[in-house]
């Protein structure tokens, strides 16, 4: 199994090596919902291992949607600091009830990712029961981008890129330039997914985890930016046909060995609730015999995210509202 993780983990960085990093990051997102496919039982592993590429390539879609699909936007994050102290102790944990309670333009303003969780993890429990491949196999995808989403701290303040504090472009820093860098020396070995009795207090415990570690995310880069000066913590890569600007390596290692493991803890974390919930639904559907279904997606499924991709590749570069930059 540690062989099969060590593979997993080179053939998302040969499949992103090109590519630029978006959301936790296009390499990130990917081996999240690759990994957690390794927590599975043997009722599930054989099915989703036979869409490991799938699920592995189709990880970053709900990302190409933003600029696509009205509402994509505020799935991603929840700005908890606009609601005030022990927000995320005190929202409505029901959609419904946070709907009543707050107005729906003000939680898609600020973001309604625990409850994308929720309302996914119930869709696939419906596509467990129907036995439909192609709808278990996009929602799960969908799904494991959006939990992972919940274990980003950036993705639970309204000071999503440091913007508010003179540290634009940290959101990179740690959700992907960190892991590009050093995740092959990560710890992924979680153990197999457990069964989640209570799903909802679940998400909402990641997210609270999340949003606990702003202030270190925030403090350490502003810490270490008083003692680095600006030509050591800035460089010149190549990406594509780019020259781009980012964070040096000596800027990057520095700050994740003071932020000690907290990314890595965070995708762990990522990853072994993507393979829980993924369980969860499927025990929750009454546990149905996987081998029985099909075990590639229709050309109907293909059909559609061919339509997709285009759709995403030809929308005009419009501002979106909510952690847009």
């Amino acid at each position: 199994m540690r062989r099969l993780f060590l593979l997993s983990i080179t053939g998302v960085l040969v499949l992103t090596s090109s590519n630029a990093a978006q959301a936790w990051g296009f390499f990130s997102h990917r081996l999240i919902n690759r990994l957690a496919v390794f927590t599975l039982p043997p009722e599930m592993i054989g099915f989703y291992k036979a869409n490991i590429d799938y699920l592995t390539d189709n990880a970053t879609r709900p990302d190409s949607r933003r600029t696509v699909v009205p509402g994509e936007a505020p799935r991603h994050f929840l700005d908890v600091d606009v609601y005030g102290d022990s927000a995320v102790h005190k929202l409505p944990r029901f959609y419904p009830d946070a709907v009543a309670q707050l107005g729906e333009d003000s939680l898609l303003k600020h973001g309604i990712v625990p409850w994308q969780v929720v309302r996914m993890k119930g869709q696939l429990t419906a596509a467990f029961q129907a036995h439909d491949t192609d709808r278990i196999l996009h929602l799960s995808a969908d799904l494991g981008h959006y939990i992972a989403d919940a274990c980003v701290p950036l993705h639970t303040t309204h000071n999503y890129n440091g913007q508010l504090t003179g540290q634009r472009g940290i959101h990179a820093l740690w959700e992907s330039r960190l892991p590009e860098l050093l995740s092959s020396g990560y710890d992924f070995f979680t153990g197999p997914a457990p069964y989640l009795d209570r799903p909802t207090q679940t998400i909402w415990a990641a997210v609270g985890r999340s949003h606990a570690a702003v202030d270190s995310v925030l403090g350490v880069e502003r810490e270490l930016s008083r003692k680095m000066p600006e030509d050591r913590k800035y460089g010149f890569e190549q990406r594509g046909n780019l020259t781009v600007r980012t964070y040096s390596r000596d800027f990057a290692r520095e700050y994740h060995q003071r932020l000690n493991g907290q990314v890595e803890r965070q995708m762990r974390l990522a990853l072994r609730l993507v393979g829980a919930f993924w369980y969860t639904a499927w025990v929750d559907a009454g546990q149905p015999d996987l081998n029985a279904l099909p075990r590639t997606p229709s050309e109907k499924e293909q059909q559609r995210l061919a339509l997709e991709a285009k759709q995403a590749e030809q929308a005009p570069p419009t501002p979106i509202a909510g952690h847009e930059d």
